[in-house]
């Protein structure tokens, strides 16, 4: 997939701005992201006339971030409101499975920790909220791919660098779609050790109001062969559903259904 190079260098210059609350001149968003004065000039004098950088116009032009940027990042946040539902639901499963559980959605061809739930005593895991992992080696990865409409798979699979981290890691497309398949026959994902050599863990589908899914659910572990993780997926699906419908769907269908 070729990226439109304007389109990149808009937002990296959002970016940038943003991390500068103080404001920051065209000279140093040129010298930080190594862009040609012309072409920043045109994309900021843009993002200006659109309300999305502010122009303080004192001896030195210095750009902030604007009232049009604030209020989409507003809207997002107001899309989110689903983990002041979800956040509870996260807390009491952990403590009841005595395992961390994550709550992950997809952003572009990677999967981001939103939520985290620990036990009483956790094991440390690396995956910290707002962190990134892919999606073909993690359970929350499989799940939320495995449940998206084929028009988002068209585009997400594609840009999958299947990328080996262990031994078990999934390295191909092929392999990767009829593990799809597979998620999708037994309502959950499993990561069986193949992101981290010692870690297990087990993800489900959540699904708003729409019907389409928003993210996933997942638990994780240290790997145990002892564990019996059919069961424990079993008890990730059900709980992807209870939130599911906590957040408004409803289940016309069999198709996302898990016998218990």
């Amino acid at each position: 997939m070729k990226l439109n190079r304007t389109t990149q260098r808009t937002v990296e210059i959002l970016k940038l701005v943003s991390k500068n609350p103080e404001g920051i001149t065209l000279d140093e968003i040129c010298e930080k992201l190594s862009l040609p004065k012309t072409s920043a000039y045109d994309i900021v004098t843009t993002l200006a006339e659109m309300g999305m950088v502010n122009v303080d116009r004192g001896q030195r032009q210095r750009y902030t971030i604007g009232l049009t940027a604030y209020r989409i990042g507003i809207n997002y946040t107001n899309n989110l409101d689903f983990i002041s539902v979800t956040e509870p639901e996260l807390k009491a499963f952990a403590k009841t499975v005595g395992k961390t559980v994550f709550f992950g959605v997809r952003s572009d061809h990677e999967v981001v920790y939103i939520c985290k739930a620990e036990p009483e005593n956790p094991i440390i895991t690396t995956a910290t909220v707002g962190s990134k992992n892919p999606m073909h080696c993690t359970s929350l990865g499989k799940a939320i791919l495995a449940y998206s409409d084929p028009e988002t798979q068209a585009q997400v699979i594609p840009r999958i660098r299947f990328t080996r981290k262990t031994e078990q890691t999934i390295q191909d497309k092929e392999t990767f779609l009829k593990e799809l398949e597979k998620v999708r026959e037994q309502g959950y994902a499993l990561d069986a050790r193949e992101l981290e050599e010692h870690m297990e863990c087990v993800g489900a589908p959540v699904f708003g109001p729409d019907g389409s899914v928003i993210g996933a659910i997942s638990v994780s572990s240290l790997y145990q062969p002892s564990e019996d993780y059919e069961r424990l997926g079993t008890l990730v699906a059900e709980k992807g559903r209870e939130v599911s419908k906590l957040l408004g769907f409803i289940d016309h269908s069999a198709k996302q259904t898990v016998p218990v």
